[in-house]
C-alpha cells in the first residue's frame, strides 16, 4: 500500500483507484463548509478524473473504489448494480454470537430495510415498506483468545447494499456493532471509541480486461 497526499492507495491504474479510507473521514462531501474534507475530494485533488462509484459510512474504515472518468464510472456502477462486486467486512459485535453450524458456514439475516425518515440518517427494519435486504455472516477465523461473551468477531458479506445495512441487521438480531453511535446502547458504544466495522476484502471484474481484481486491507482493530 502506498501513501500519496494523505491517501492510502491500495490499487491504481488507468481505469480505477482503490483507496483505504480511515474511520472518521467522510467518503463524499457533506452539508456545510466543515464537511468538505472527504476521501473523494482528496482523491480528486490528486487525480482530476477520479469519480465516486460507491461509499462507506464515515465511521467505517476500509476499501473504496473510485473510477477514472465517466466511462469507467458507468462500467463500475453497472458492476455494483449487477452484484458483480463482492465485499467482505470484519466487525466486532456486542455479546456472544454462536454459529449454529459447527463448520462455521455462512448464516443469513434476511430483513427488509428502509430509511427512518423521522430519525434520519438512521434506517429501520420494516416488513411492510422495507426493501429486501440480505446479509451473510460467520465467525471470524482470527477471533483472538478465549471468548469472554462481551464481544464476538464476525465476517460479514452484504448481498444487497442498503443504507447502514450491516449495522441495522446486527442490531436487529441483538448484537449491535461495538462503538456504533447510532444503533448501539450506551454500554455497547462504550466498548470502542470507533465503530468496529472494516471493509477489508473486495473482488470485482476489471472494467477494461474483465479479469477479477481482488484487493485486501488489513483490519485495524
Amino acid at each position: 500500500m502506498d501513501v500519496v497526499d494523505d491517501l492510502r492507495v491500495v490499487h491504481e491504474d488507468e481505469a480505477l483507484l482503490v483507496l483505504d479510507k480511515p474511520s472518521g473521514l467522510l467518503a463524499v462531501p457533506g452539508r456545510g463548509p466543515d464537511k468538505q474534507d472527504c476521501l473523494s475530494a482528496r482523491a480528486q485533488a490528486r487525480w482530476s478524473d477520479a469519480l465516486v462509484v460507491h461509499r462507506l459510512d464515515m465511521a467505517t474504515s476500509g476499501l473504496v473504489v473510485m473510477a477514472r472518468g465517466l466511462a469507467m464510472q458507468r462500467a463500475l456502477s453497472l458492476a455494483f448494480e449487477k452484484r458483480r462486486v463482492h465485499k467482505r467486512y470484519t466487525a466486532v459485535v456486542a455479546g456472544r454470537l454462536d454459529n449454529p453450524d459447527p463448520g462455521n458456514g455462512w448464516q443469513t439475516i434476511d430483513l427488509p430495510l428502509m430509511i427512518d425518515w423521522l430519525n434520519r440518517p438512521r434506517s429501520i427494519v420494516h416488513h411492510g415498506m422495507g426493501k429486501p435486504s440480505l446479509t451473510r455472516w460467520r465467525l471470524a477465523g482470527d477471533d483472538p483468545g478465549p471468548r469472554t461473551g462481551l464481544v464476538t468477531r464476525l465476517e460479514l458479506e452484504p448481498v444487497t447494499g442498503r443504507t447502514h445495512q450491516l449495522r441495522v441487521h446486527l442490531q436487529a438480531i441483538g448484537h449491535p456493532i461495538a462503538g456504533d453511535p447510532l444503533y448501539a446502547d450506551g454500554a455497547q458504544r462504550a466498548l470502542s471509541k470507533r465503530l468496529l466495522l472494516h471493509a477489508g476484502w473486495l473482488a470485482l471484474p476489471h472494467p477494461l480486461s474483465g479479469d477479477t481484481l481482488e484487493l485486501h486491507s488489513p483490519c485495524p482493530f
